[in-house]
């Protein structure tokens, strides 16, 4: 199956991706599983930005959350990220229920 990716502009454009490598990062970086965050509730702006910056990294490994929170702050909204983040999980997962999507 390809890759899917969801462009997002910032800087410039970049494509969120959510394979299994990003939510690798994702787990490593928040020190939990994946399965255990709650995409509906309470999210921190900290989590926020280290889910976002999985998906970018792929693209650009020199990345970091705080430089993706920066870009955010400087190039879009927190809302149309949140809203990109949620539409690229439901294009990886291949549903609605996917984690962040917006239904």
């Amino acid at each position: 199956m390809a890759k899917k990716y969801l462009p997002i502009t910032l800087d410039k454009t970049r494509n969120l991706s959510y394979g299994m490598v990003a939510l690798m990062k994702i787990e490593k970086k928040l020190g939990k599983p994946f399965a255990k965050l709650d995409f509906e509730n309470e999210m921190t702006y900290e989590e926020i930005a280290n889910i976002l910056w999985a998906g970018l990294s792929h693209e650009d490994p020199t990345l970091t959350p705080e430089k993706v929170a920066e870009l955010i702050d400087e190039y879009s909204d927190i809302q149309t990220a949140v809203e990109a983040m949620g539409q690229a999980m439901q294009d990886a997962f291949g549903s609605k229920n996917a984690p962040g999507a917006t239904n």
